[in-house]
């Protein structure tokens, strides 16, 4: 697998969720909200920063703020995968304010909110396990403002997606704390969407 760092002119190909139907516990698994905005993998790598889509697309000239934000982040070279995202005042991510963003209702600006550390000073990071990548992540964005990790929910699977049912966010995603990161759909990585939940499933919480 070659570096990121040098491959910087062809899009990333990123990690991906599998959907499953409902939520579970998995012993050892960490929960994370899953945010509904714009996959982003964020490139600080020599000049200028770029905000890339998945599909390729850049954003960068859209999103400056972001950019400078990349741009000052306290390592000479990284590659992050995010969601660029904007919150209400409930802080629930809202997919379409990014098109066009009410202006006496927004509760943030745009925001890229990070769940990946892909390289870091030109050491490519992804055969590492996803907690040490998790813990370099939370150590590179202390102190940020518009760069946050994605919020951890319960690391319990079925009292997360309580939690996340209350809070009303988009849904959740499961992760192995073991995985490396892999292209592609994989199953390392569980998606549950909120809007996809059936109320004939709310036996689930029986652990």
């Amino acid at each position: 697998m070659p570096s990121p760092s040098k491959t910087r002119s062809a899009p990333i190909e990123v990690m991906q969720a599998t959907q499953v139907a409902t939520p579970f516990h998995r012993p050892g698994w960490v929960y994370e909200e899953k945010v509904d905005g714009y996959r982003m993998v964020t490139y600080k790598v020599g000049a200028p920063v770029q905000l890339v889509s998945r599909q390729g697309k850049e954003f960068t000239q859209r999103f400056p703020d972001l950019a400078q934000a990349v741009a000052g982040l306290g390592a000479e070279s990284v590659i992050l995968d995010t969601e660029l995202a904007v919150f209400d005042r409930q802080l629930i991510s809202r997919f379409e304010w990014l098109r066009a963003r009410p202006k006496d209702d927004v509760a943030t600006p745009p925001m890229l909110m990070a769940f990946d550390l892909l390289d870091l000073d030109g050491a490519d990071q992804r055969q590492r396990p996803l907690r040490e990548r998790r813990q370099a992540l939370e150590h590179l964005l202390t102190g940020e403002r518009l760069i946050l990790p994605v919020r951890r929910l319960s690391t319990r699977g079925l009292e997360a997606w309580k939690e996340e049912l209350r809070a009303g966010y988009d849904g959740w995603v499961a992760k192995d704390p073991e995985s490396p990161y892999v292209p592609g759909r994989t199953l390392k990585w569980l998606k549950v969407k909120q809007k996809d939940y059936r109320v004939k499933e709310r036996g689930f919480y029986r652990e």
